[in-house]
């Protein structure tokens, strides 16, 4: 049987350390800034996002771009020449094709792997909710399962990752054409901020909306704690676009009140999505029961 290769992409928001701890590599997107095109590393430095944040907060625009096939044919052969089967495991397709590029590249690569198997997962995730799914992949190729277990089990829990964020404002994300919401249910009103969540259909979604950043960040861990199971068995996940840490600690201590968890990682927004949610994004993540919210049913 096949050794099995874990893969991510720049969306997963994994920190070096954890991609180190678990073994798993992960596929470049890139940024474009003052017209330079930069890869996004999951491997950046507090200073590092603390410019890019700013660079936002002074109005530059920043925008992003998927993972290309070069970047997929690199890494993915690298691995497909040691013998491994490869899942990957992607950033929802409701935020980024890079899932689907993954998988005509990695079509085309494996008539010349005839041994080998590719299997390219749509997470229906991004930020962290994609990197939990790329960790309980990489735990379970260290126990020795074959890449069809993996694919099958990620494909079952997916739409178990509960997400819920805030931010100040929707309007990054409704420039970056990366939230759904309706302008008649979230106006830029004086105060108002939106809770965020990962639909069942990958999507970012505005859920509801809270008068406050204290009540929003009391809310999205609320939310969490009605959503989510096995509390005692499972690490709780916080990541932010370099929020003051004042506030990050608060939010720690709130979820060590609330939730009775094996443990808390925190961890930034990476590069892809902070260049849509733009600074001072703040959410909370675990496994939990099956999403049911679509924002496109929403009446």
């Amino acid at each position: 049987m096949n050794k099995v290769k874990i893969i991510t992409d720049s969306c997963a928001d994994l920190s070096g350390d954890q991609l180190e701890q678990y073994d798993i590599d992960y596929v470049k997107m890139s940024t474009m800034k003052d017209g330079r095109e930069s890869p996004a590393l999951l491997t950046w430095t507090d200073a590092e996002a603390h410019e890019l944040y700013e660079d936002i907060r002074s109005g530059k625009r920043i925008t992003t771009a998927q993972v290309s096939v070069e970047e997929f044919s690199k890494v993915f052969t690298q691995y497909l020449d040691d013998g491994d089967d490869l899942v990957y495991i992607a950033c929802s397709s409701k935020q980024s094709g890079s899932v689907n590029t993954g998988h005509i590249t990695a079509q085309k690569l494996l008539t010349d792997y005839p041994g080998s198997r590719v299997f390219c997962i749509d997470s229906l995730n991004a930020t962290i909710g994609e990197g939990m799914l790329a960790i309980e992949a990489a735990k379970m190729a260290a126990d020795g399962k074959n890449s069809e277990e993996i694919s099958s089990y990620i494909l079952s829990i997916r739409k178990n990752v509960q997400e819920f964020a805030t931010v100040h404002t929707l309007e990054h994300l409704k420039k970056a054409g990366r939230v759904s919401a309706s302008s008649a249910f979230f106006g830029n009103l004086m105060g108002v901020k939106p809770i965020l969540v990962a639909d069942a259909n990958g999507a970012q979604a505005a859920y509801k909306k809270v008068k406050g950043r204290q009540n929003s960040l009391r809310e999205i861990v609320s939310l969490l704690k009605e959503t989510i199971t096995d509390a005692e068995n499972q690490t709780v996940y916080i990541a932010h676009a370099d929020c003051p840490q004042e506030e990050v600690d608060a939010l720690v201590e709130l979820v060590k009140s609330e939730i009775p968890c094996k443990d808390i990682s925190v961890g930034y927004i990476g590069p892809i999505v902070g260049a849509s949610v733009g600074p001072d994004a703040i959410g909370v993540w675990g496994f939990g029961r099956e999403v049911a919210f679509a924002a496109d049913e929403r009446k």
